[in-house]
């Protein structure tokens, strides 16, 4: 039978690694107070049939410390734009001037602080069923190799290793989530 079977943990580890950048990416887009090119980047404009990043459908500048401003290239895109801002949930009203969308940075207050520290927790918890679907696909391969003859000895220790594998990355996911929590909640 197939005794050498192998999990590909390496692959397993990217994945979840993935989903850790991904938490990253999506914690930087929310503002802490400051303005930044950054806050933008989760979101995506219907723009030619597909969903683009508004970083690809205009120039965003950060012209003063409250205010982003983006300069669309296409004319048409403009309502597409300020429309994706507005759905956005970053609680931004974008203010129009011709192709330029100016978004001003109003000053955190204690509501719309305790709204962001759950729109963080919503986004470490989409870390955490991504590293969980890992888990599972890694849980189905030694399933599978089981049904193809592996040892249950063998078994039990590759579940045991996703196991640890995965723990280990919704500990890092726990972690960021309670330093970006902090982080919002300073005044």
């Amino acid at each position: 039978m197939s005794d050498d079977f192998m999990l590909d943990t390496d692959d397993l580890t990217r994945r979840m690694d993935g989903a850790m950048s991904n938490l990253r990416t999506e914690f930087a887009s929310l503002r802490t107070g400051r303005a930044s090119g950054s806050m933008l980047e989760p979101i995506q404009v219907d723009a030619y049939g597909s969903m683009t990043p508004i970083n690809q459908v205009g120039t965003v500048n950060v012209p003063e410390p409250r205010m982003v401003t983006i300069n669309v290239w296409d004319k048409g895109l403009v309502g597409k734009v300020e429309k994706a801002i507005r759905e956005s949930g970053l609680g931004i009203n974008p203010q129009l001037n011709g192709t330029i969308i100016m978004l001003p940075i109003p000053e955190l207050n204690e509501e719309r602080r305790k709204e962001l520290t759950k729109v963080a927790a919503q986004y470490a918890e989409h870390a955490r069923v991504s590293i969980r679907n890992v888990r599972r696909d890694g849980m189905d391969q030694i399933k599978k190799a089981k049904a193809d003859g592996i040892s249950e000895d063998d078994q039990k220790l590759w579940e045991s290793e996703v196991q640890d594998l995965t723990n280990t990355y919704i500990k890092k996911v726990d972690e960021a989530l309670a330093g970006k929590q902090e982080e919002i909640m300073q005044v």
